[in-house]
Formats: structure tokens, C-alpha cells, sequence
């Protein structure tokens, strides 16, 4: 029996091409030239990724006389923003348990300030015309285990006393099948509004489109490498010999090491997988049901994401989190065959109604996290420097929120966002190595053995919980 799913399993991954599903489209743009020589700009942005492309857009909406220069070191929404999931979720907290256990007086306005941030970019996706096959269709957080569902009421228990479960709606287990038919699902808790689908890399691509289109100059190609003050402003060299000089500066290097060295330590890189099938037909679509297309994540602490795309194929990925000692990235390490032979046993697992559906794509990739899970904000250089990281796989959406606060810090403005204590304060440093390493492997054992022991989380991680370090999800 064993050997008959190896081998099923080894056939439904034996045609998988080794590139995210969301990159390998006809529609690719073409690149903008790379930066030859030197140049002066008002707001230098330093990232082509969803953080960068954000700042630069809305740089450009707050002044539209503002000369604003994007530097991307290969090409708009090659890295993390290409490749994810496309979960574009309200949420700038990592969830609302996360956000819960670490500003709980702040999260009714984090909240509030989540739903606006999720509206803007639904705005600014018709408004720019952006074809990125955005769905508002919510997301359901299931349970697998009997203790999953005992998590699920008390989170919302814990958001209705709180006044947040408005939209949220708890499904025992023939209301979540309904929605979506796995005999592994034993409820769920749905979150009707808070969390919209996209395409990913079309989504980048709308807003390179978007940059374009106001007069941002965009420049693909170029690897920034330094930072240094340069009289009343900033340096910037590139690794073509270039130097961009300029009143300010806004990272969105996210998982690449920051030019503001001192920062390097708050977040690690941490590579996630993810499969995606052929497209299904209309009878194995009746099979599963499916029909509000909701995004769905498991409640493991290893846990599962998943979702339709817009011809119909399934999305799965997670579980796997690796993080490569010394936190060196290396393509290699995007392709993870072990990977994707468990994910695939785990998919035909959770929708045996499914057997024989084959992947088309497998691949893999670096995103960046810190230990509060969330992300955190800063600047540098006397204010001429602002910065923005660790959105730990949530920045589809958060990464809008975090551009409007890059801006504000670099405004030196007082606003509902730069008072919040989330943007005030930073997360704890990660350990070098070899604790890092040492200490994630370890966290990691623990995640799996409290998902085998009915949620119950050991001597290590209860110690990781006192101090904030943020695995708990």
C-alpha cells in the first residue's frame, strides 16, 4: 500500500516544473533598463517587491511633483511578492491571537486600520485597472484536530469579548464540509471579509504598471550596496558603479539583508514551499465543493494554506518551514524534493476525492520573518532613512500599511499610524549562530510535537511564549 502511494504520489509530481506557477505567464512585462551612471531623485526606493512598489505608488498619490526612483536588483515581483500564496489579508498583525497576546489595547484601531488598508488596495486595483484577479472572498481557518476546534471557539470567544468577531461566523464540522468537502475537517472559523485573493505577481505587475504610469522612475537590473550620509541627504551605490544621491531613502529589502546593518539580526530568512495542480474539471470541482472560493489554512502550528486560482487549480503549500543555517539563501534550496512529496501526500490526504489530480508546479522560495511575526518599522540616518520588515508571509496586504508608515516616519509626521506601540516598538534580535540555528530547529520539533500532543506546548516553547519570541503560529 505504501509503495502504491509512493509511486501515485511520484506521478502526480513527475511533470511539475520547477518555477512559481504565478511567474511562468505569458504576460510577463518586460523589464525596465538597469541604472547606468548616477542619479538624483527626491525619494530613492530600494526593492521591487510589494513593499518598494507600494511606497514608491503612494509617494507619488501624497505629491504627485515628488521625483521618486525605484532600484529593483533583478526584476518587479521576482522574489517573496511573485511567488506567495496570494492571501491579500486585512490583518497587520499576523491574526488576531497574535495581535491579541501583543497589543491588546491597540488592536480595535489595528484592526480598523487593517480593514481601511484591505479596502485601499481593492481601490487602488480598479482604479489603476490592475488585472490581478482580486476576490473578496474570505478565508476559513479549519481544524484537523479535535483541539483545533477547542482553539477556534476560544479565539472567538476571545475576539467577541473583545468586539472583533464582527464579519467572523464559527462552523462546526457539516458547515465547514459544506463549504468545502475534506474528511479531515472537523469545523472552522470563517472570516467573511477580512482577507481577499489575488494573483500575486500580477498584482506586482499592476503596481510597476501603476509607478509607470505617475512618473516613477523604475530601474530593474540594479543591486543596490551601500548607504552612507551624503551632506544633507543619502548615497546609494549600485553594484553597476552607479550612485544615486537623494533627500531620502525607503527600504523594502524585506528578506535581503537590510542596508541598515544594526537591523540585519531582527529577521531571518525562512524558505516555504508550495504546490499548485492542473486545472480541476466540473466533476472533480462538485467533488469538493468549493463554491465561495474562501482561502482555507489549517490550525496546525505546522499548518497548510490553500486556494483556487482563477482557472481553477489548487493552490497548496506550507507545513515545511526551513531555515538554512547562518540564514545563507542560495537558489538551491528552492527546490526541496522531500518537500514536495509530503505536501503531496498531505494534498491526496485532505481531498482523497482527488486522487490522480497531477501538480504542474512545484517550487520554493525565501521569505523573511522575525519573532514577533509581525512587521516592524524604523528609520535611520538622523530620519533620512525609514524601513520596513518581517511580515512573515502576510505582506500581500500589509505591505501597503507599512509603505504609508515608511512615509510617515520619513514625513517626520505624528499620525494614527507612527503612534501606534506596534510601529514605536521593534522585535527581540535572533541569537548568532550557531544558537540561531540551535534554537529554530529546536522551536521547529516543538511546533510538531505540540501538533502531535493535542496542542500541548512544551518546557521550550512556554519559555519561547514568556518572552515574546512570537511561535505560536
Amino acid at each position: 500500500m505504501a509503495a502504491r502511494a509512493m509511486t501515485s504520489r511520484s506521478a502526480a509530481l513527475s511533470d511539475a516544473s520547477p518555477v512559481p506557477f504565478w511567474l511562468d505567464a505569458p504576460g510577463r512585462p518586460t523589464p525596465e533598463p538597469a541604472l547606468v551612471g548616477d542619479a538624483r531623485c527626491d525619494l530613492l526606493v530600494v526593492g521591487g517587491g510589494y513593499s518598494g512598489l507600494w511606497t514608491a505608488l503612494l509617494a507619488k498619490e501624497r505629491d504627485p511633483g515628488r521625483d521618486v526612483l525605484l532600484l529593483e536588483g533583478r526584476e518587479v515581483g521576482w522574489a517573496a511578492s511573485g511567488r506567495n500564496g496570494g492571501f491579500c489579508a486585512a490583518s497587520l498583525t499576523h491574526g488576531t491571537a497574535n495581535g491579541l497576546s501583543r497589543w491588546p489595547a491597540e488592536m480595535r484601531l489595528l484592526e480598523e486600520l487593517g480593514a481601511r488598508n484591505l479596502d485601499a488596495i481593492e481601490s487602488a486595483v480598479h482604479r489603476y485597472g490592475m488585472d490581478c484577479a482580486f476576490e473578496r472572498s474570505g478565508e476559513i481557518s479549519v481544524a484537523t484536530q479535535p483541539h483545533h476546534v477547542t482553539g477556534l471557539r476560544d479565539l472567538y470567544e476571545e475576539m467577541d469579548a473583545a468586539g472583533l468577531a464582527a464579519g467572523c461566523e464559527l462552523l462546526d464540522e457539516d458547515a465547514v464540509r459544506a463549504h468545502v468537502d475534506s474528511p479531515t475537517f472537523l469545523g472552522g472559523l470563517w472570516d467573511r471579509d477580512g482577507v481577499a485573493l489575488v494573483d500575486p505577481a500580477r498584482l506586482a505587475w499592476g503596481l510597476k504598471a501603476a509607478c509607470l504610469s505617475l512618473g516613477v522612475r523604475v530601474h530593474e537590473g540594479t543591486p543596490a550596496t551601500s548607504l552612507a550620509r551624503h551632506g544633507a541627504g543619502m548615497e546609494v551605490r549600485t553594484l553597476r558603479g552607479g550612485t544615486v544621491r537623494c533627500a531620502q531613502v525607503a527600504l523594502g529589502t524585506n528578506v535581503f539583508p537590510s542596508l541598515v546593518r544594526r537591523t540585519r539580526p531582527l529577521t531571518v530568512p525562512v524558505y516555504d514551499y508550495a504546490l499548485m495542480t492542473e486545472p480541476l474539471d466540473a466533476a472533480q470541482l462538485a467533488a469538493i465543493g468549493w463554491h465561495d472560493r474562501q482561502g482555507l489554512g489549517d490550525s496546525a502550528n505546522q499548518f497548510h494554506y490553500f486556494r483556487l486560482s482563477s482557472d481553477n487549480r489548487i493552490l497548496w503549500g506550507g507545513y515545511d518551514a526551513i531555515y538554512p543555517y547562518g540564514g545563507k539563501m542560495r537558489a538551491a534550496l528552492d527546490q526541496r524534493p522531500e518537500t514536495f512529496d509530503r505536501l503531496a501526500d498531505h494534498f491526496f490526504a485532505c481531498f482523497p476525492q482527488l486522487e490522480g489530480v497531477r501538480f504542474t508546479h512545484a517550487w520554493g522560495g525565501a521569505i523573511d520573518t522575525c519573532s514577533r511575526f509581525s512587521a516592524f518599522f524604523g528609520t535611520a540616518h538622523g530620519g533620512r532613512v525609514a524601513y520596513a520588515a518581517g511580515y512573515t508571509g502576510l505582506g500581500v496586504g500589509a505591505t501597503r500599511f507599512g509603505a504609508d508608515v515608511m512615509l510617515d516616519l520619513l514625513g517626520g509626521e505624528e499620525t494614527e499610524r507612527t503612534s501606534l506601540e506596534m510601529v514605536r516598538t521593534k522585535p527581540l534580535p535572533f541569537p548568532p549562530e550557531p544558537f540561531a540555528w540551535a534554537g529554530i530547529a529546536l522551536t521547529k520539533w516543538s511546533l510538531g510535537r505540540a501538533d502531535e500532543r493535542g496542542g500541548r506546548r512544551n518546557l521550550w516553547l512556554r519559555a519561547m511564549d514568556r518572552m515574546g519570541m512570537g511561535f505560536d503560529s
